[in-house]
């Protein structure tokens, strides 16, 4: 009983661990404050996914319509067209990000030369920092179809010109590459930190037992990788059902020549609030949007932490 009462007198309560720690509660506070004003006050805006929305009455005083909005959704023949491209492009995204990534930083880490190295991380680094919309206007200076440098290279060889505002088999190929070009020299950083971090006597160990390059990131570098590998392959299928939008909204716009192999949700839903102000609809897209994200990474999640239970997320 006497052990009960002093637990309970030394019990801390919220206020006084504020008290307590005024400066660490202060520097947290912005933070606080910005993911509630930003993040979770506007999730009460998802019960428009169930209203017929009326600009005058508001989210709360619009009327109910139960899953109307949703059956409209589905039934306008775009539902699995989105959903289908989003996860496609998003699988081969992670893809190219992940080998890529994993790629470069272990060429890098191979490299003798620390100002070869480090000049060379920045130059793959420097895409990371450029907007779409610059890349876009690249894109389409580069593939002009009259005086684009790839055309006139075509030309050379006798081949027909690409039209890449009208083809839509090119983007299949160009949206992965020019991920892989402005996000695979931030990965590299990620897997090289991790690389650094390795017990480095193992490698010394292989070098002493006659094992070659190939051999000791083969049996060395790529096993010990598998747990940030796995990490950001998680974060990254957390992510499945959201696109770039805008990557595919500044490379593509609304060009309907190449909706049917590039429109994912993500434009969906703004070309549904830009074009028709269909605010239900577009509420009812991005809701079936997060419960599939949460589905899959719930899923998956599960099913690593069957085959390995401290890579999992939680």
């Amino acid at each position: 009983m006497k052990n009960k009462q002093k637990n309970q007198r030394g019990r801390i309560t919220l206020w006084q661990d504020i008290k307590a720690n005024k400066m660490l509660y202060l520097m947290f506070l912005p933070a606080f404050v910005w993911f509630g004003v930003f993040r979770y006050y506007p999730m009460a805006g998802i019960i428009v996914a169930f209203k017929r929305f009326n600009y005058r009455a508001g989210i709360f005083g619009s009327p109910w319509n139960g899953f109307d909005n949703f059956a409209y959704f589905f039934k306008s023949g775009k539902a699995w067209l989105v959903t289908k491209n989003t996860i496609l492009y998003n699988l081969v995204f992670l893809a190219v990000y992940i080998i890529g990534a994993t790629l470069v930083a272990i060429l890098l880490s191979e490299v003798g030369n620390k100002i070869f190295r480090k000049l060379t991380q920045t130059i793959l680094f420097l895409p990371y920092f450029v907007s779409w919309v610059v890349l876009a206007s690249l894109v389409y200076r580069v593939f002009d179809y009259d005086t684009g440098i790839i055309n006139m290279i075509r030309g050379f060889f006798s081949l027909d010109p690409l039209n890449i505002s009208t083809d839509p088999k090119v983007w299949r190929i160009l949206l992965p590459v020019l991920y892989g070009f402005k996000w695979i020299g931030y990965g590299s950083i990620l897997f090289l930190s991790a690389i650094m971090g390795l017990d480095r006597s193992c490698y010394e160990a292989a070098e002493i037992d006659g094992a070659t390059v190939f051999q000791r990131i083969r049996y060395i570098t790529l096993p010990l990788l598998r747990p940030t590998s796995i990490t950001l392959i998680l974060l990254g299928v957390g992510k499945i059902m959201r696109g770039d939008f805008d990557m595919f909204y500044q490379l593509i716009g609304n060009n309907g020549l190449l909706m049917d192999s590039t429109d994912i949700i993500d434009t969906l839903v703004f070309r549904s609030l830009m074009g028709n102000s269909d605010f239900g609809m577009a509420s009812s897209a991005a809701f079936y949007q997060s419960i599939l994200c949460f589905v899959i990474i719930i899923t998956v999640n599960n099913l690593v932490k069957k085959v390995d239970e401290d890579s999992a997320l939680f």
